[in-house]
């Protein structure tokens, strides 16, 4: 082995060189991204079952077909590559029909999905509406009244749920002199925290002079506000929750776990860690329109005004995002794609993405390791690379 660990030999790195200022960055991304719990203190969210996987299904008979992408036909295989892809998992019509994994990811390892988050904790939002216990038209100061004198004071939960705050704030990824910087200290994620909670820094908010609701703004901090909001409703810890109203129902195969920070307050917006195909499964209980394995989880109605009728069209045009999808609209945290298939799909950056296809009965779970966390021209390819597979299968 010429003195190089087993560790080196598979990652290319030494464990040691992976670090809370670089883990984010590539190489070492591929693999933090799957032991994020080394790197930031995190929550547990046990598993549903004792029992193990089906063994992974081959997709060795897709990775030849071509796909048709704006820099002309490219394999699937090559795409996956392209696109550092860590694994990727297909179901259809409710069975999981294939699984590919990239050399430094094993079968059954979490991957952190990043604001994908978003969309499991919008869930938890629908499931405790359907009990009456978390009121989307209330304000936030209803369940959290230290907000006052912040950008929330005079905002509503929906203002939240559709990331149309109004809020004073930048999602500067790669600015180390920005409020974004300091709001990654906060959480933890970034060398130089633990004096400031991130409560603290989400209420130290302010808000622009434009009234909430009226654009979609994505800002990261309104979904951890989300997450604190839904403790103070329900009384419980987030994990406990994602464990026992989500985790459970949903028949989840393995562990998640969320990251936390100095105060034990979680990431909601970005900080949970599943298996592909659990992640996977959430996305076939929303095509199901909130039921798995025969036990309602969400209320359909929720579903149903999450994935296709909610929305505001006009403030999803004022956002910077409809170039992705010029017919969608934000709702719930989960994108409406506005195609005719009725696509929906909740994203994280460095190439996490959640896809649906209604009309193809598919689900899509990847999950990569991009080198950028924002990448507008992959994201247009990656849309079309998800159209193509739902057609395939």
């Amino acid at each position: 082995m010429n003195g190089r660990t087993a560790f080196e030999i598979r990652h290319g790195f030494a464990r040691n060189k992976v670090l809370l200022g670089n883990w984010r960055e590539s190489p070492f991304s591929r693999w933090s991204f799957q032991n994020v719990g080394e790197l930031v203190p995190s929550a547990r969210v046990a598993a549903a079952s004792s029992g193990s996987e089906v063994p992974a299904q081959d997709l060795d008979g897709l990775l030849g077909e071509k796909v048709a992408l704006a820099g002309g036909a490219e394999t699937v295989a090559a795409f996956l590559t392209r696109s550092d892809t860590d694994a990727l998992t297909i179901m259809k019509a409710g069975n999981i029909v294939g699984d590919w994994f990239a050399p430094h990811m094993a079968f059954g390892a979490r991957h952190i999905i990043f604001s994908i988050s978003k969309s499991l904790t919008a869930i938890l939002a629908g499931i405790l509406e359907g009990e009456g216990i978390f009121d989307p038209q209330a304000p936030v100061t209803r369940y959290l009244p230290e907000a006052a004198g912040s950008a929330y004071g005079d905002a509503s939960v929906r203002h939240v749920l559709d990331m149309s705050v109004s809020l004073d704030f930048e999602e500067a990824y790669l600015d180390p002199e920005s409020a974004f910087a300091r709001y990654r200290r906060a959480t933890l994620w970034n060398p130089g925290g633990g004096a400031e909670s991130l409560a603290d820094f989400i209420l130290s908010l302010q808000r622009l002079g434009e009234p909430h609701g009226r654009t979609f703004r994505y800002r990261s901090p309104n979904s951890d506000l989300l997450g604190i909001l839904l403790e103070r409703a329900s009384g419980q810890r987030f994990a406990e929750s994602m464990h026992e109203k989500l985790w459970l129902p949903l028949g989840a195969m393995s562990e998640a776990s969320v990251t936390v920070d100095m105060a034990g307050t979680a990431r909601t917006a970005g900080g949970i860690s599943v298996t592909p195909r659990d992640l996977a499964r959430v996305g076939e209980m929303m095509r199901q329109g909130g039921t798995a394995n025969g036990r309602r989880i969400v209320p359909e109605a929720w579903v149903r005004d999450t994935v296709s009728t909610g929305g505001d069209t006009d403030a999803w045009q004022r956002g910077m995002m409809a170039f992705l999808f010029p017919q969608g609209r934000y709702r719930n945290k989960w994108y409406q794609t506005g195609a005719a298939s009725g696509a929906f799909c909740g994203i994280g950056i460095h190439g996490q993405w959640l896809y649906v296809d209604p009309k193809a009965e598919v689900v899509i779970a990847k999950m990569s390791s991009q080198p950028e966390p924002v990448d507008e021209p992959l994201d247009v390819d990656m849309v079309a690379f998800f159209e193509a597979l739902s057609r395939m299968n």
